[in-house]
């Protein structure tokens, strides 16, 4: 039975008598022609970027300084950038980082000095 087979395929691959190829063989170019097209057409995989751990931490900061966060945040929200406080307090950090030492130094003395810890319980 499996010469049965083996004789059919080779009878497929050959031509016939007008030299021209039967339709087993036509069909085959025609799938390999596709196989090729699905090879160009697969695109590359996007290299994976791997996210920066985030850490949460506390702060004390005045009444005062809390409402100039909600005024930035309405400000960005005007200007069609939504933002949230801790990106307002990130991009903050951003333009002191890129600040010259003497702009920098002028900021940071300027910070009205608090006492740092949990505010006294209200009775």
């Amino acid at each position: 039975m499996a010469r049965q087979a083996t004789k059919k395929k080779e009878a497929a691959l050959e031509p016939d008598v007008h030299g021209q190829p039967t339709k087993a063989k036509a069909r085959k170019k025609k799938r390999a022609v596709r196989l090729e097209l699905a090879v160009v057409v697969v695109a590359p995989q996007k290299e994976r970027v791997k996210k920066e751990k985030v850490i949460r931490d506390t702060f004390t900061m005045p009444r005062s300084d809390y409402e100039k966060i909600a005024t930035l945040t309405q400000r960005c929200l005007d200007a069609g950038v939504p933002v949230n406080k801790s990106e307002l307090l990130r991009a903050g950090l951003f333009l002191l980082e890129a600040a010259s030492e003497e702009h920098l130094r002028a900021a940071a003395s300027a910070v009205e000095k608090i006492k740092t810890g949990r505010p006294p319980k209200a009775r």
